[in-house]
């Protein structure tokens, strides 16, 4: 089922486009390293309990800032492959108003084909990566109306 490309950042689409032009899982794979490469350290003190992701085989962390009206994620992972997940929607979401992020639906990783190459307990894993993220979002677009 595609994903409304309306409900996609800019940045998401562009990440999204560049998976599919590889048709080989290998490909994908060496892509998602890329991004976990890319991705800036995250302080260790920012590895905290409140801050781990629930539900991941492994151990995943994310942080988020409201600056400006715009989300700030940082994150990391024990996992290289988890790592290029969390780097991937970090790339995807980061300065995004928050009413931007909770509209955003998951289902554009079935887009991407990696979905296919993920094994279910990773899969399952960046659907509790992104879940932290949107609850994150929400958390800032309550504080802001109330």
């Amino acid at each position: 089922m595609p994903s409304d490309s309306k409900s996609l950042s800019p940045k998401l689409e562009k990440i999204v486009a560049r998976f599919k032009r590889r048709s080989d899982p290998k490909q994908k794979y060496e892509q998602l390293l890329w991004y976990a490469k890319k991705l800036p350290p995250m302080p260790e003190t920012e590895k905290t309990p409140a801050n781990k992701v629930k539900g991941c085989v492994s151990q995943v962390y994310i942080t988020a800032t409201l600056h400006e009206g715009k989300v700030k994620y940082q994150g990391d992972s024990d996992a290289q492959l988890v790592k290029g997940l969390v780097a991937l929607l970090i790339e995807g979401l980061n300065d995004l108003p928050p009413e931007a992020i909770i509209k955003i639906q998951p289902n554009f990783i079935e887009e991407t084909g990696l979905k296919v190459s993920l094994t279910p307990s990773r899969a399952n894993g960046f659907y509790n990566i992104f879940q932290m993220m949107q609850k994150k979002a929400l958390e800032f677009e309550l504080e802001t109306s109330a």
